[in-house]
């Protein structure tokens, strides 16, 4: 399948990374004709000769100056690509319009490479050197029929969604420069397993997996019975800081003990130093006094925030009522603490909502803040100024998605959602507003076993995109209804039912033979050196396939890889209670 890419692409200007990976000198640039919207000169007899060049997103790059020549020579190279006319409001303009010149020029593209070039590309892969050359005429024709008015490629602002006001400001999304084109193998996942959830993980079960010096053993055991069914609410307490890295799986109690007075010592010192900033040395400290204000504006936000979790139980609800209520303050005290703990991040929009659970489950000041401290280790990057770790996430949950059905991705692209931004705020912080309270009490702790793959949030994601798909394409959702349906989704998905259909994806591209590179890298599995039927011997045999720790949840219907690309027929027994069946939360 053939696919015109329709992502933005990624504006460059001075100083752009590729230039500079290249050696070249960091003041260079690199962009595309087809992005080129208009070329300003300089006056006549005006110094020397120069060019700024502007892009159709409004990007001006640095002038080109033409020291010891003219620019003539530069125009005229353009020409043979793209039509250039002088703009009715300012002569110096020249204003791009590739209506005519460009479409018959990009037929003549085809052919501009030598004939040996040519040949040997063919010979090597005569597919994608064929749809290299027509990918040009794709783009030209796409950017005659669009044109160069700028308002086409701009949303109106009436459509953007009321709840896209709750992500960081300022976030945009640019995906990696497209080629020209996208040549998708459609993959043959196989069928998709059926999977199954356990009872919670119980105090006697927890028990008996603890020696007489108080370590837990069989680790990746009890990873996998919590993967499968999460922990009983009495449990979450003493597991949960197992599971965030605050006390290290192999340490004896004694160990732990100590560990705890120390990090109590530590925090309170912390928390110390900025409980002891008078009020003068605070007006000259602009970043802690936004931090305060930062975090004293979320507590009037979470008073005022209605009550939408139906399932909550009244110790939950009395937790943040009451206008000095225990709940409120020991959030901004850790918030605060945090802040001196990590002075570069600092205090973050929506952090309090990672910090809540916790602060519930421990019932204790200190350890609800080096569980927190654990768990912003890990959503760090969610958080940053830059917010590159958010624009990682959605260009890998395009790819999982493309993969899964793209059908749908494309669907989506058609209605301007190819971005996935309707995603933000899932993965922000981490289905938080989308799930009840004890339903994110359950979901945070199965993906707190890494289990059954890296990256198993973004499987969630396609788990909740695939069951709203039909409803979104048959309905002939726009950009606006989509953002408005999934938002509306909050608390009204079932977590046992996402948490089977995620699991059943990873199983089901586990086994794929044929899972791309970039997939691969995604789920943290080593590339499937898999010998394909065009192949010298004809044989279609795997060589050193490599699978994630999700082999270990095969079904007992399912034959499990091994890591030598063989397949062992004899079912994995996995220890489980004899009632299987989709459990409510406890």
């Amino acid at each position: 399948m053939v696919n015109t890419v329709s992502f933005k692409k990624k504006p460059h200007t001075n100083g752009d990374a590729p230039s500079h990976r290249n050696g070249k000198s960091k003041w260079s640039f690199l962009f595309s004709l087809t992005d080129l919207k208009s070329i300003k000169q300089n006056k006549e007899g005006m110094g020397w000769s120069y060019l700024v060049f502007c892009l159709k997103d409004d990007v001006v790059l640095p002038a080109l100056h033409f020291h010891q020549g003219d620019s003539k020579l530069l125009i005229d190279c353009l020409e043979k690509y793209v039509a250039l006319c002088e703009s009715p409001q300012d002569k110096r303009t020249l204003l791009v319009n590739c209506q005519n010149k460009s479409l018959s020029q990009s037929f003549e593209n085809l052919l501009d490479e030598p004939a040996y070039g040519i040949i040997q590309k063919i010979k090597k892969d005569p597919y994608t050197a064929t749809m290299v050359g027509f990918s040009k005429v794709t783009n030209y024709i796409f950017d005659s029929l669009r044109g160069s008015d700028p308002s086409v490629h701009q949303r109106p602002p009436s459509e953007m969604a009321d709840f896209l006001s709750d992500a960081i400001p300022g976030l945009k999304i640019n995906q990696q420069e497209e080629p020209g084109f996208e040549v998708i193998t459609k993959i043959d996942l196989g069928e998709r397993p059926v999977v199954q959830r356990r009872e919670p993980v119980s105090l006697e079960e927890w028990t008996k997996n603890i020696d007489s010096e108080g370590r837990i053993l069989n680790v990746d055991n009890m990873k996998q019975m919590i993967f499968r069914g999460g922990l009983s609410h009495a449990l979450r307490k003493q597991a949960w800081k197992f599971l965030l890295g605050y006390f290290p799986w192999d340490s004896t109690k004694e160990e732990r003990t100590r560990l705890q007075k120390q990090k109590t010592d530590e925090y309170f010192r912390m928390k110390l130093q900025w409980k002891s900033v008078s009020e003068e040395q605070e007006k000259r400290n602009s970043r802690l006094r936004d931090y305060r204000s930062l975090i004293a504006d979320n507590e009037i936000k979470l008073k005022l925030r209605k009550e939408k979790d139906v399932n909550r139980t009244d110790r939950t609800n009395k937790f943040y009522e009451g206008q000095d209520n225990p709940g409120l303050i020991l959030l901004h005290d850790i918030l605060m603490t945090y802040c001196m703990y990590d002075f570069d991040l600092g205090y973050v929009q929506g952090m309090s909502d990672l910090l809540s659970p916790l602060l519930y489950v421990m019932e204790n000041e200190v350890d609800a803040f080096w569980c927190f401290a654990s768990y912003m280790d890990q959503m760090h990057q969610n958080f940053e100024e830059q917010m590159q770790g958010m624009k990682t996430q959605l260009i890998q949950l395009s790819t999982l998605l493309r993969l899964l059905d793209s059908g749908f991705c494309s669907y989506l692209e058609s209605q301007d959602s190819g971005y996935l931004y309707f995603c933000f705020r899932w993965l922000l912080i981490r289905f938080k507003r989308e799930f009840s309270f004890l339903d994110i009490l359950r979901l945070w702790e199965v993906m707190w076993t890494e289990l059954p793959c890296k990256n198993f949030h973004l499987l969630l994601c396609c788990a909740i995109l695939e069951s709203e798909k039909q409803q979104i394409m048959e309905k002939h959702y726009g950009f606006n209804e989509i953002l408005k349906h999934i938002n509306e989704l909050s608390m009204k998905i079932d977590v046992e039912d996402v948490l089977c259909k995620a699991e059943a994806i990873s199983l089901q591209m586990v086994k794929c033979k044929e899972l791309p590179q970039a997939v691969c890298e995604i789920l943290g599995l080593q590339e499937s050196e898999v010998t394909t039927p065009d192949s010298d011997n004809g044989e279609d045999e795997n060589v050193g396939m490599t699978i994630c720790p999700a082999s270990a949840f095969q079904s007992n219907s399912l034959p499990v890889l091994t890591a030598s690309g063989g397949r062992d027929d004899s079912p994995t027994e996995i220890s489980m209670s004899p009632s299987v069946s989709r459990l409510t939360p406890a």
